[in-house]
């Protein structure tokens, strides 16, 4: 997976050296510091580790695991990676690397934070005051006919679906590129949508449904890929105006792109259905239902 990445990507980073040698783009990548996405971020990493803190404290911390703080780090510096560092302006400018963007927030990022398990380090993070507040509102009638309703495995597959494909659609999707409300409203639906998915598929599903959904996901977001990647036209105008500059043609970047979503995006769902999979048929194998699901450590 990794040569393959690094073979659809080397002309593309290759035109960047030379473009940067020439300075069209400035002599340095710059990193995006947008007050909304920053400070959401930073006061997620503060909280959790604030809340680390006092849980490890306690008596039973044995029920927050160093496997669960090492999960939620490696998903929170995927989230700074996609949507602070270079990463987020180079996709701003190449279909690409916007692709790439969405890949980690969605499938990488989402996963990791879900493994964690961290509503508890985040509540304990917040002031005492606060965090009753939240919780009285959290155990609310409402709310938790919301979250049961939207976290099913059905439900959240067609969520997570929707926010894709509609997103994606190129009107809406170009749209983006020019209104930063609209970024941001996109990033943050593919993140919340990933989340309830993972959720669901990791926390809520039965292992084998999980399995079934995940290759559900799979199929039609490889589907949507394989469209982006295979059209003999250029959908996307406004999101590849930029590409000759980065010595790439605007089919060029689209096509990249969707090769993208298609081939890693595939193979990252396809290995979670098959590890789901895997763990359905050796919990099935010696029997009782309280192997299929995971349970926090």
């Amino acid at each position: 997976m990794r040569t393959l990445i690094a073979i659809m990507l080397f002309p593309v980073l290759t035109s960047l050296a030379e473009a940067h040698d020439g300075a069209p783009h400035g002599s340095t990548l710059p990193w995006t510091f947008d007050p909304w996405i920053v400070t959401p971020i930073a006061l997620a990493g503060v909280l959790y580790a604030l809340g680390s803190v006092r849980l490890l404290r306690r008596s039973n911390s044995r029920c927050f695991s160093a496997r669960s703080r090492i999960a939620y780090g490696c998903g929170w510096m995927t989230l700074v990676a996609a949507l602070v560092s270079p990463l987020h302006f180079l996709g701003e400018h190449l279909f690409t690397f916007h692709m790439i963007e969405h890949e980690l927030i969605i499938a990488v990022s989402a996963p990791l934070l879900v493994l964690a398990r961290p509503i508890g380090p985040l509540l304990w993070g917040l002031p005492r005051a606060i965090r009753h507040g939240i919780r009285m509102v959290m155990k609310t009638s409402f709310v938790e006919r919301a979250w049961r309703a939207t976290s099913s495995g059905a439900a959240a597959t067609i969520l997570h679906g929707l926010a894709i494909w509609v997103w994606h659609a190129p009107v809406l999707f170009d749209a983006t590129v020019t209104n930063i409300l609209l970024h941001r409203l996109q990033h943050l639906s593919f993140f919340l949508a990933a989340v309830i998915f993972w959720w669901s598929m990791i926390w809520r599903s039965d292992r084998g449904m999980a399995s079934w959904h995940l290759f559900l996901t799979m199929l039609h977001t490889s589907v949507l890929g394989a469209l982006i990647a295979l059209s003999p036209r250029l959908a996307y105008v406004s999101q590849t105006r930029s590409a000759t500059d980065w010595g790439l043609t605007p089919l060029e970047d689209q096509q990249l792109a969707g090769v993208l979503m298609w081939v890693p995006g595939g193979i990252i769902y396809a290995g979670a259905a098959l590890a789901m999979l895997a763990l359905w048929i050796a919990g099935s194998s010696r029997g009782g239902l309280h192997a299929s699901r995971f349970h926090s450590s």
